[in-house]
């Protein structure tokens, strides 16, 4: 299964869609994500948050709820369903492609590093887990949520990991393609005109 959706994402990632998720993703960070930051904050009284945090403990999230407020608790839900449906979509799209695009040049197509695109999905997965996990917090406070409230720190944990490792994994990649490059190049000019005479 792994292997299949692996495959589908490098067939996914041509020139032209890396390049589109790519802008897609930078136009995001730019113009919308401070945006939501600030209104985040200004509805919620706080600049805390579950989904910008590491880490955090049960008892953390309840203070936020607490410092949150009723409309702060309402709005935190709210973007967890308009905003943080959509933000996990753009950022996976463009670390799943420009992983899958790297990669595909740098390895051999049976390599298991080209599964490593796997890696973007599995942090929106966890991304998601989080944003039910404490909204269900959030909805349910002043009552505590047992087990759900120590699932988010471990959703959250995982997420950001993931997240880490995929930019890690992304520019590994480039940097083991431009080093391949000036091995190819070193190697041609050593081979080519001038180079060294090798035939005797």
């Amino acid at each position: 299964m792994d292997k299949r959706i692996s495959g589908w994402l490098r067939r996914l990632s041509t020139g032209w869609m890396t390049l589109a998720a790519l802008l897609i993703f930078l136009l995001f960070s730019i113009l919308v994500l401070p945006q939501q930051a600030t209104r985040a904050e200004q509805a919620t009284g706080s600049p805390d948050s579950p989904d910008t945090s590491f880490f955090y403990s049960a008892s953390d999230l309840y203070r936020m709820a607490e410092a949150y407020g009723q409309q702060g608790r309402q709005a935190y839900v709210r973007a967890r369903f308009t905003f943080d449906l959509v933000w996990p979509l753009v950022y996976t799209l463009f670390l799943a492609t420009a992983i899958s695009w790297i990669l595909g040049r740098t390895f051999g197509p049976d390599s298991p590093w080209q599964r490593a695109n796997l890696a973007p999905l599995l942090g929106a997965l966890f991304d998601y887990l989080e944003n039910l996990s404490t909204s269900l917090v959030m909805l349910r406070y002043p009552a505590q949520t047992a087990v759900v409230d120590r699932l988010a720190p471990l959703f959250t944990a995982l997420k950001w990991s993931l997240i880490g490792a995929s930019f890690a994994l992304l520019f590994g990649g480039i940097g083991a393609a431009i080093w391949r490059w000036i091995k190819h190049t070193v190697r041609a000019r050593a081979s080519g005109p001038g180079g060294p005479d090798t035939s005797r």
